[in-house]
């Protein structure tokens, strides 16, 4: 065999080694930076960088064929009413607007464009354009849900509404402000 061939088989094995390994960490920090600390999450549950990537990608993928769509004014309007008036029934309810607050959230994904599947499904498809907030999600709906058998503490109940309404205020695109009544 010639020295010359082997030398070029093994600079292009070389080069096809450094190539695979740059793509590769390319990948990783395009999802770490897209997906943030759900990165994080997807990598602790699978337990494996590759099968981490693999499922955030297959993620993207699913997300990306639903037809997500902006809210219009009028529906950004009345979902902002609609959470104040949650905000507000706080105080004298708590355990109803935390139960509401849920209920809204998923009102608002499922206008959006969200499919409704499962808890965890909704979860994972939030992730994709909201990684930074899907874990307010998470939070906010175990307490609702464990609100749903049981009793939970106050401290419980503003922190599921705080972290609704950062979830809430992502998916309406806008800041939520308490609009002082009008004194003439």
């Amino acid at each position: 065999m010639d020295l010359t061939l082997v030398v070029t088989f093994v600079v292009l094995l070389v080069a096809a080694a450094a190539a695979w390994i740059y793509m590769t960490r390319r990948r990783s920090e395009r999802l770490r930076g897209r997906f943030g600390p759900e990165y994080d999450r997807a990598l602790h549950e699978a337990g494996d960088q590759r099968r981490a990537e693999s499922l955030l990608e297959k993620r993207e993928q699913r997300v990306q064929k639903f037809q997500i769509r902006h809210l219009t004014d009028e529906e950004k309007h009345r979902f902002a009413e609609a959470w104040l008036g949650e905000q507000a029934r706080f105080v004298d309810d708590p355990p109803g607007a935390v139960l509401n607050a849920d209920t809204l959230v998923n009102h608002v994904m499922r206008t959006r464009g969200y499919p409704m599947a499962e808890f965890e499904q909704r979860a994972e498809d939030l992730s994709v354009e909201y990684p930074k907030v899907v874990e307010n999600y998470r939070v906010a709906h175990a307490i609702a849900e464990h609100l749903r058998g049981g009793e939970v503490s106050t401290e419980n109940l503003r922190e599921a509404m705080v972290r609704y309404r950062a979830l809430f205020e992502q998916l309406l695109e806008t800041r939520l402000v308490a609009t002082e009544p009008v004194h003439r």
